[in-house]
């Protein structure tokens, strides 16, 4: 009987705040900041530090990294968030549920950049492959590829009402781009190197873009009223000026306030510049100064030169009253903001600020932070900080305690203890740089550093107790010393370092006498002294021996009571990085540096199989307690699960982003932890579903195979060229396997009705022939439903998004039958659009062959007249029901009591009143003041 396995699942991902390959940006209310966590987000309520929604990807789909985020300016719109991804998908997000609306098809690489029209309606996305695609966010649907640029998208700007788009690239160029007749109006040059960011004023007046140049570059937009100027034809930006910069490192955003009277230039460094823009009023008073000071220059320098008795040219006199304005008139240094870390992206809050404030900024820091200023003409002030959910590096080691209820993880300079169960963190107390931990029962965990020091913690108070110079090298491992029934670390522990020493330690409590509080403290009762350093200790079940893992690639076991040598394992090509012993003693497994695992009896010592593990190093090996199976983790990212006695690989898990440091497994092997060098951490349930060896080696093949697959069709005809055309136009989406499975589908369903007609039909002609004919039986397969309405159903459940894709990929043949289905489908009014898609679609694709085929000329001439009269019902409809609802609404503001009338400038005093009260101190602290105001005058 083949054997079967219970799989494994994700369940849980906690420990990132913010991903620092994504920006920052707020949710369409303005109360909530958006940031990336790896492969999901999370939206932070500010003010309470806590995540107020998730928006987390089915555990189906593919663990991808988010690499840019959008928020729509629009709440009216449903799918309000945007994110794009490592494959280039782009996933449209509810604001209030975190349900993922749709995900979009379309870029080949990574996207970049996205930006939301003002409507709401449509979404830009940029990537690394050069295209910047037009999406219709109502629709969830492609509508056309802008190809141009010859690398890099790095930002995206809508104008004129959405009618134009403004995108920038890694190729030095601007270009804008009118969205009506879609194509390339305008290229800017300028730049000497790559444009990383740009926005432009909420009004419209100016664009600022930046790049590694040592100033930002100002432009101006075209309004309407200067048509008469001097700006060519087709111009939309002119150059206005150059700004200089205050850090010599390159541009990574660019952003402006909600008003548009502060612009932030955020470099890429730990420093940010704002700049205040000063209205027209302002910025012609400043070039009145200018001048006046250019003139009085000028007249003392011409006083000296006739001292002198030498002649100077007379400056032309300046107009003090039409002064010209520059660029450094209108934008004006305000305050340069130093973070302690460098910082990944800024954005500012598109709510009001605070009283007295300019404006609300904040920042998203390269150590998995989050933080809030306030900008003031004088000063920055922090207003919020969001560090405590998770660690500042990666994580080196997790334990779990006895009960599986509490879980520690140490990192570069803190210690955390976490709620497994729901990822909460309970605990952050501050340490040096632990590399290994271990709980010693509920109340008390020791953390071996990188400097050699043994830290003693009290996790009730959360605090470090002791700091015990325990070895001259970093500690590498601190393995429990179980008892004879199995119970682990009621004896002490043993710890190895790359001092080349062993040493075992015993746990003593010592009574304080300030709070009459047992404390833990160790004392160091043997040193087993080794030739190299020890990269991993393990410990037998029953403490009867110990393996250590030395530099020289070598395994040596001992007898735990006499310290005599009892095996050798040798082997490994590199060093031994971790190892672990099973629960009865029968097998050790020990993971190297050269991407090996390898099984040994413990025994005789010796080697039962070499398995080729991980496509990288492997860091840790656990056995799952009473079984032979085992988890291994490396730096492939990758998790994966191994039966030791059939030496098969079961399952392999994927979600990490980085290399995979280290493991544990719960006392009943129901769950594993992982912690990587992402600083994340995931738990991974074991659920009730089995699974098969030949199942999962069959999986994997299949993988394999349709991975080499894309790529053969990506490159069947050769690379294509770098250099597209000049404002040329594209399709959005691209193929994929839910294109092709959608064509398949579509062709399936033709066939089937195309049988099912034959067969209505015959039997027709039967019962006219016979008179008297047996009962139809229909297809079962079609569920009752006529040829037409089955087609119909099965075109309508493909997503719009991959609609065009998969009537691109159907042959002429085929497409010709669909279309014949077309004017059936046009009578039923909800499916007028879908018809008119798919209608569009194959003309364009197949017009060539239907203008040259007589019997297609007939069915396009009956589509021609019924298609536009059924479109032009369906508007007359719309335009009925938008009339009506204006007229309802008209009806109602004239009433007193309407819940329209003066509704926005109520919603804007109850919001001011909110924010005077949140602002004011509350009772206590007002009781507080008069107490001290009472005993000052006393």
């Amino acid at each position: 009987m083949v054997k079967a396995y219970l799989r494994y699942e994700p369940a849980l991902t906690f420990g990132v705040i913010a991903s620092p390959e994504s920006n920052v940006c707020y949710d369409p209310s303005g109360r909530l900041l958006l940031a990336a966590a790896l492969d999901r987000l999370a939206a932070w309520d500010l003010k309470r530090g806590l995540p107020s929604v998730s928006f987390a990807p089915s555990s189906s789909s593919p663990s991808l990294a988010v690499s840019c985020i959008a928020s729509s300016p629009s709440a009216a719109v449903s799918s309000s968030i945007a994110s794009g991804h490592a494959d280039g998908s782009i996933r449209l997000w509810d604001a209030e549920t975190g349900a993922c609306e749709a995900t979009l098809h379309g870029h080949r690489s990574a996207a970049s950049a996205l930006r939301f029209a003002p409507s709401g309606a449509v979404l830009a996305s940029g990537s690394k492959d050069c295209d910047v695609i037009l999406w219709d966010v109502v629709a969830q649907a492609g509508l056309f590829r802008l190809r141009g640029h010859r690398d890099q998208v790095t930002d995206l700007v809508f104008l004129d009402s959405g009618k134009k788009l403004v995108s920038c690239s890694k190729d030095k160029f601007i270009r804008v781009w009118d969205l009506e007749t879609q194509h390339c109006l305008q290229i800017v040059g300028g730049h000497r190197s790559e444009i990383w960011s740009m926005d432009v004023d909420p009004s419209e007046r100016f664009l600022v873009s930046g790049s590694a140049d040592p100033e930002m570059r100002v432009f101006r937009i075209r309004q309407s009223a200067e048509e008469g100027e001097d700006w060519s034809k087709w111009d939309v930006l002119k150059l206005f000026g150059e700004i200089p910069r205050q850090s010599k490192e390159r541009v990574a955003t660019v952003r402006f306030n909600r008003n548009g009277s502060l612009v932030a230039c955020q470099v890429a460094g730990k420093t940010a510049d704002i700049y205040r823009v000063l209205d027209e009023t302002e910025a012609i008073r400043k070039a009145k100064r200018r001048m006046h000071r250019k003139k009085e220059k000028a007249s003392v320098k011409s006083m000296i030169a006739e001292g002198n008795g030498t002649v100077i040219d007379p400056l032309p006199a300046p107009d003090l009253q039409n002064p010209t304005v520059i660029v450094t008139d209108v934008f004006k240094l305000l305050q340069v903001l130093r973070a302690s870390k460098k910082i990944c992206s800024i954005s500012f809050s598109p709510s009001n600020p605070p009283r007295g404030c300019l404006a609300t900024l904040s920042l998203s820091l390269n150590n998995n932070t989050l933080e809030t200023y306030s900008v003031d003409s004088e000063k920055l002030s922090k207003m919020y900080s969001i560090e405590m959910h998770g660690h500042h590096s990666d994580i080196r080691s997790v334990s779990l305690n006895s009960e599986d209820n509490l879980l520690m993880s140490t990192s570069h300079n803190a210690v955390k203890i976490w709620n497994p169960s729901t990822g909460d963190c309970l605990r952050t107390i501050d340490s040096g740089y632990g590399l290994c931990s271990t709980f010693v029962g509920n109340r008390f965990a020791l953390v071996g550093t990188k400097s050699g020091t043994l830290e003693i913690i009290n996790i009730a108070s959360g605090s470090l107790t002791e700091v015990i110079e325990a070895h001259a090298g970093s500690i590498r491992s601190i393995v429990p010393i179980p008892d004879e029934d199995g119970t682990a670390g009621a004896r002490g522990f043993v710890t190895g370092s790359a001092d080349h020493d062993v040493k075992f330690w015993e746990y003593q409590e010592v009574q304080k006498s300030d709070n009459d509080s047992k404390q833990l403290t160790v004392t160091n009762m043997r040193t087993l002294k080794m030739t190299e350093d020890v990269l991993a200790v393990s410990i037998g079940p029953q403490g009867k021996h110990i393996a250590v893992a030395l530099l020289d690639c070598n395994v040596k076991v001992y007898y735990m009571d006499t310290l005599k040598h009892f095996l050798n394992l040798y082997g490994h090509k590199l060093p031994v990085l971790c190892m672990d012993i099973s629960s009865d003693g029968a097998l050790i497994v020990t993971g190297s540096a050269d991407k090996n695992l390898k099984i040994w009896g413990m025994d005789f010592g010796d080697c039962h199989r070499s398995i080729f593990a991980h496509s990288d190093s492997v860091m840790d090996v656990k056995f799952v307690y009473r079984t032979h199976y085992m988890f291994s983790v490396g730096k492939d990212r990758t998790v994966k699960y191994w039966d030791a006695d059939k030496f098969e690989l079961l399952l392999t898990l994927e979600g990490h982003h980085a290399e995979v440091w280290c493991l544990t497994i719960s006392s009943r092997g129901d769950f594993i932890v992982t912690g990587s060098h992402d600083r994340s951490i995931r738990r991974w349930d074991r659920t009730e579903e089995q699974l098969f060896i030949e199942e999962e080696k069959e999986k994997r093949l299949e993988e394999t195979f349709e991975a080499d697959l894309d790529n053969d069709n990506e490159y069947r005809y050769g690379q294509k060229d770098d250099a597209p055309d000049e404002g040329s136009v594209g399709v959005p989406g691209r193929k994929t396997k839910e294109t092709v499975t959608a064509a398949d589908a579509i062709m399936d369903a033709l066939d089937t009705a195309e049988e099912e007609l034959k067969r209505l039909n015959q039997h027709k002609l039967e019962e006219q022939n016979n008179g008297r004919a047996a009962k139809f039986q229909p297809n079962v397969i079609m569920q009752g439903q006529s040829p037409s309405d089955y087609v119909l159903n099965v075109v309508s459940r493909i997503r719009p998004n991959d609609l065009e894709q998969a009537l691109l990929a159907l042959p002429f043949s085929d497409a010709l039958k669909l279309m014949s289905y077309l004017k059936e489908w046009s009578t039923v009014p909800s499916k007028v659009e879908l018809v008119c898609r798919v209608c569009l679609v194959l003309l364009q694709t197949h017009h060539n062959q239907l203008t040259t085929t007589p019997a297609a000329r007939s069915l396009l001439t009956e589509l021609k007249d019924i298609l536009y009269s059924r479109v032009k019902e369906c508007k007359d409809t719309i335009g009925f029901n938008l009339a009506a609802m204006d007229h309802i609404k008209e009806l109602l503001a004239m009433r007193s009591d309407a819940p329209f009338r003066d509704a926005k400038t109520k919603l804007m005093e109850i919001r001011k009143e909110l924010s005077k009260r949140s602002d004011r101190p509350d009772g206590n602290e007002r009781r507080k003041k008069k107490k001290k105001k009472a005993s000052g005058e006393s």
